[in-house]
């Protein structure tokens, strides 16, 4: 610190050691520097840094000040500023606490970063200086100054943003104790003052500090720092921790400032340490947690803060520091920084960029709908959705959107969650249309499309939204594993609109009309090579002979070389035997999980003779059921094909050929053989749900030819919970009299990881 006064003569420039920068070009702040009268602002209307490369003076007189200027204009009595000087980026401010009140910045584009010292000089007028400080760059302001753009000056394309690379999951208030982005108060704290910045917004909700829109700072010089730190940690982070000896002090000050959450959990610690006087060990920290406290910091119940106090501050516009306007609509609210900021990188980014809107307190929006936007901002300041919101769907849409555009997580999730609550198979496709291309809603994406696959029938078949699909998910549709159809004739008529964009329902037989006067480019246009790729995952030979035979004869099949070549492969694989017998089958087709459709429940019947028994209780037994493991009171095959829930069913663990082994196994007979294209398990009363398993078909019960493998399938995640997949691919053309489900890998119970626990099993498919 230089003497008491100096002062320096018109047109000089006082040079001194103690005002060297620690880290070159870069000055992190000029704090408490007061002077008698601003000579920088004169009638000409300049300012100047003068600094020294070498022995080489270097004037950088580079801009004028503007109208925003004056603000710096003092009379002959002391008064305090500060200065910023970051890789070529100088602020100036009232005050003596940086990054207050900022009055004017300037950015040269082409830094001198070489400059080691501050000079202190005067224009045409003597000036007096005293309380000058010089300190180094504060890690924390760095990001304050990184993406800057001021005047001509632009980021590079190329360059990294570093708050990219931050973990969403880890955002919160936290990210901002004790951080001078968008603190707009100090504590002056101790006998050497430090400070230490805060928000106003969140000391209002989390207690009664003296705060008042006039002033920002709040002395506390009997209060340590440790002492400080631990309340504001605890009010920003929900947690936090002081020696048990300052435990009582702690205590005290929550009490002063009324954090009566801190203040409560202080005196119950103190209470069982006078019980206990074990507990006391001098020197060790204890630990304070707020009991509501959550996973994720954003949230805002998971914090000391009072949500009806937030709410108050959102209505009222007390300490608010943006004015948020929507374009075409005006003023949305008077809002705080730090509360959208805490939810929301986005925000963060934009009010701590540097860019327009770091320094203004007005924001204004494009493009943006009011209502929506409103809702997410009660969201961001009570962290609950209101029930309009959940009844409305498109409003809840609008709201997933906002909440993608500005990396609000937790609204995203709650949204995705209410649509998925609330989705019929007729809106099904519309709002997949809207989430597909949003990166962020993959899981809700891939739910929309098993949903779609798994109830097709009833979503093609009630209006053309599948056409306004993208072509990336429409394929994904098609090639689903859970795709469930009643009839292969469908997926055809679906891929064939498809390709026409269709604007109204129709079957192939339509096409088949079209294409005699056109061609098949003009008729599919740029998706005819799509329909040719798609065409191959229609299950031709599964189509009625008398189908086939049409569809051979057609137009459509002439004029569309992949269909004719899968449609006479189709026919001659029932021809020569390798197909199912036209007249000798009975399709028993999948309808929903639990239903009475499947062949286990058809053999309950005598296969149609009379009304439903357990087919392993009936005389004589039409088909038989064995497990891994010997027959128990758990292990009992009558169980699968009970229409009784049973809450404890396993099949045990056996060696095969030196490997673990557990399955189920069902034998049609040997007069019956089944094509399965579907099956449907049940999970017991347990929670040993299966992760690796496979369902399987044999002709011997000896070879086994695999028909679906499930490697890590979380599908069953409930005790008592029905699942059911569907049978692709050429094995599910295969006739086979016996079948089995095998665990290939352990379950989720430690315990047991080898018990496949499961009291229902059902197939379903073509019945020979």
């Amino acid at each position: 610190m230089v003497e008491k006064f100096l002062t320096v003569p018109p047109f000089e420039c006082a040079w001194r050691e103690e005002l060297k920068f620690r880290e070159a070009g870069r000055m992190w702040e000029a704090r408490d520097i007061t002077i008698k009268e601003i000579a920088v602002l004169t009638t000409q209307s300049y300012w100047g840094v003068t600094g020294i490369e070498g022995s080489e003076l270097r004037s950088m007189e580079k801009t004028v000040v503007d109208v925003a200027g004056v603000g710096l204009c003092c009379s002959n009595s002391f008064r305090s500023y500060w200065i910023s000087i970051y890789d070529g980026l100088i602020s100036i401010g009232n005050g003596k606490y940086p990054f207050q009140d900022v009055v004017f910045q300037w950015l040269d584009s082409h830094p001198n970063c070489n400059v080691q010292y501050i000079g202190l000089s005067s224009w045409d007028k003597h000036v007096k200086y005293r309380n000058v400080n010089v300190l180094s760059l504060n890690h924390t302001h760095m990001p304050l100054w990184k993406p800057v753009a001021f005047g001509d000056y632009q980021v590079e394309e190329g360059e990294v943003d570093i708050d990219k690379q931050m973990d969403y999951d880890k955002w919160g208030l936290k990210n901002f104790l004790e951080s001078w982005d968008l603190s707009d108060m100090l504590f002056i704290v101790g006998d050497e003052e430090r400070p230490v910045p805060a928000h106003k917004a969140i000391l209002a909700a989390s207690g009664n500090f003296p705060l008042c829109s006039s002033s920002f700072v709040i002395k506390l010089p009997t209060v340590s720092y440790q002492l400080l730190h631990a309340l504001l940690h605890y009010i920003y982070t929900g947690w936090t921790q002081i020696p048990q000896e300052q435990l009582g002090s702690l205590r005290d000050l929550s009490l002063q400032f009324e954090v009566m959450p801190l203040a409560k959990q202080c005196e119950e610690i103190m209470e069982r340490f006078k019980l206990d006087k074990k507990l006391l060990d001098t020197g060790k920290n204890v630990e304070l947690t707020y009991p509501c406290i959550q996973p994720h910091c954003s949230t805002l119940p998971s914090l000391p803060i009072s949500i009806e106090r937030l709410r108050q501050l959102k209505l009222t516009g007390e300490y608010s520091d943006v004015k948020i306007y929507i374009e075409g609509y005006g003023l949305v609210a008077q809002a705080h920084k730090i509360v959208l900021s805490l939810w929301s990188i986005t925000f963060a980014k934009m009010f701590t960029n540097g860019m327009s809107e770091s320094v203004s307190s007005e924001v204004t929006l494009w493009d943006v709908p009011a209502e929506a936007f409103t809702a997410m901002l009660d969201f961001l300041y009570d962290g609950q959705l209101n029930e309009k919101i959940i009844d409305s769907g498109s409003l809840l849409l609008q709201l997933l959107l906002l909440a993608d555009q500005f990396g609000v997580t937790f609204l995203h999730q709650e949204c995705c969650k209410m649509l998925l609550e609330c989705l019929s198979e007729d809106s099904v496709c519309p709002l997949l249309q809207v989430v597909s291309s949003i990166p962020s809603c993959r899981l809700i994406k891939e739910t929309l499309q098993r949903r779609i696959a798994m109830n097709f029938d009833y979503c093609i078949s009630a209006s053309t939204d599948f056409v306004l699909l993208d072509e990336t998910t429409f394929i994904n549709i098609i090639k689903h594993p859970d795709l469930t159809v009643t009839s292969e004739e469908k997926i055809l008529n679906v891929i064939l609109m498809f390709g026409m964009n269709a604007k109204e329902l129709f079957g192939w037989e339509v096409v088949d009309q079209l294409i005699l006067n056109s061609t098949s480019e003009l008729l599919f246009g740029e998706r005819l090579q799509l329909v040719h790729d798609l065409l191959p995952f229609v299950r031709f030979p599964l189509l009625p002979c008398s189908l086939l035979d049409k569809l051979q004869n057609s137009n459509v099949v002439r004029h569309i070389p992949v269909l004719q070549n899968l449609v006479n492969e189709a026919i001659n694989f029932v021809i020569y035997g390798l197909g199912r017998p036209e007249n000798e089958e009975k399709e028993l087709q999948y309808i929903c999980d639990g239903d009475d459709h499947g062949v286990l429940y058809f053999a309950g019947t005598s296969f149609g003779e009379h009304q439903w028994v357990n087919p392993l209780l009936a005389e004589p037994k039409k088909i038989t059921i064995t497990a891994s493991s010997p027959h128990s009171r758990y292990t009992d095959p009558k169980v699968l094909v009970s229409r009784t829930y049973q809450g404890t069913c396993f099949a045990g663990p056996r060696l095969e050929n030196g490997q673990i082994c557990t399955w189920w196994m069902v034998d049609l007979g040997q007069d019956h053989q089944l094509m399965c294209n579907y099956y449907t398990l049940r999970q017991d009363g347990s929670k040993a749900f299966p992760r690796h398993w496979k369902i399987q078909g044999s002709l011997d019960g000896k070879s086994w030819t695999n028909l679906r493998v499930h490697e890590n399938d979380r599908t069953v995640c409930k005790p008592g919970q029905f699942a059911s997949w569907p049978v692709t691919g050429p094995n599910s053309l295969l006739p086979f009299r016996y079948f089995r489900v095998v665990l290939t890998g352990p379950t989720t119970d430690a315990t047991n990881p080898w018990n496949f626990c499961i009291c229902y099993l059902e197939l379903y498919g073509y019945f020979l």
